[in-house]
């Protein structure tokens, strides 16, 4: 079922039994979205119930978390495949709202994201992270799910989120998809449609950089940078060249960036671009004491 309203929203998810997962998306619907489908599915399903609950799916592109040398006019719009891909993966309601719908005329509260969401896509994306968490607000009040699915890609993104449900005492449990990458490794990503062959090829050192750290993990976190510092360099030098935003080992919780001792879980997170494209990825390392 397709709701475009409020009111129409409302009236179906009335009819949704639960649990309801909902997945927030801006649409362009691909395999990594087809993930985040999978596991709100079977998030649906819980063992011992003999009820089956229902999938939820929003597809907005928010304009609140796009700044304004950002793709949002280009943002890819697929609703047609982006239906299919849906009742291909057994989603109840899909609800894709028009801009008016979901902002009947422009917010003047919005969610201030804290110190984590002013650090790196905060600082290299003035204004995202809180024009992610108000929609995301409004996302839940509207839908009312048990659980919300995002994904570990983004992982900052997904940490605020946690943070919001946390501190503002949202009745939702928010579950996470692991990264899904396609068949050469690079993180699937709406974006990458906009790669041509020849940038694709060089976009390949981020995967490649986040495989050098893991390898280089043992022997500590300045080495594991050093390695994917390496691969990245190189990139830079290629043609069409990819050319870094950030690479950062950084705490998970805090996102504050951790010492050349640091023991325990690290997060490396990266951010570059090749040709007009930003992509981004990350790989969650663990360093003996």
């Amino acid at each position: 079922m397709l709701a475009r309203t409020r009111a129409g929203l409302a009236a179906a998810r009335a009819t949704m039994p639960g649990p309801v997962v909902l997945v927030p998306t801006m649409g362009a619907l691909h395999d990594g979205h087809r993930s985040l489908l999978r596991l709100a599915r079977d998030l649906a399903r819980p063992p011992g119930q003999a009820r089956v609950g229902s999938v939820l799916v929003s597809i907005f592109v928010n304009p609140l978390q796009f700044g304004m040398d950002e793709d949002f006019d280009r943002y890819p719009r697929t609703i047609e495949q982006d239906l299919e891909i849906c009742a291909q993966e057994g989603v109840s309601v899909v609800f894709a709202p028009a801009g008016r719908e979901m902002y009947p005329t422009a917010p003047q509260v919005t969610i201030d994201p804290g110190p984590v969401g002013r650090r790196l896509e905060g600082e290299f994306r003035p204004g995202f992270f809180g024009g992610v968490l108000t929609v995301v607000v409004k996302l839940l009040e509207l839908t009312a799910p048990g659980i919300v699915v995002f994904g570990e890609k983004d992982a900052q993104q997904l940490a605020l989120v946690r943070q919001l449900v946390a501190d503002l005492d949202l009745r939702v449990t928010v579950a996470a998809a692991r990264i899904h990458r396609d068949p050469d490794g690079l993180a699937t990503s709406s974006r990458n449609v906009y790669l041509s062959g020849g940038e694709r090829a060089t976009a390949l050192a981020l995967p490649r950089a986040m495989s050098a750290a893991m390898s280089a993990a043992s022997a500590g976190p300045k080495a594991a940078l050093a390695a994917a510092a390496y691969l990245l360099d190189a990139a830079n030098a290629a043609d069409p060249p990819l050319e870094l935003d950030y690479l950062t080992l950084v705490d998970p919780a805090t996102f504050a960036e951790v010492s050349p001792e640091h023991a325990g879980p690290a997060l490396l997170l990266v951010a570059a671009r090749v040709g007009t494209t930003r992509l981004i990825d990350n790989t969650m390392l663990i360093f003996a004491e």
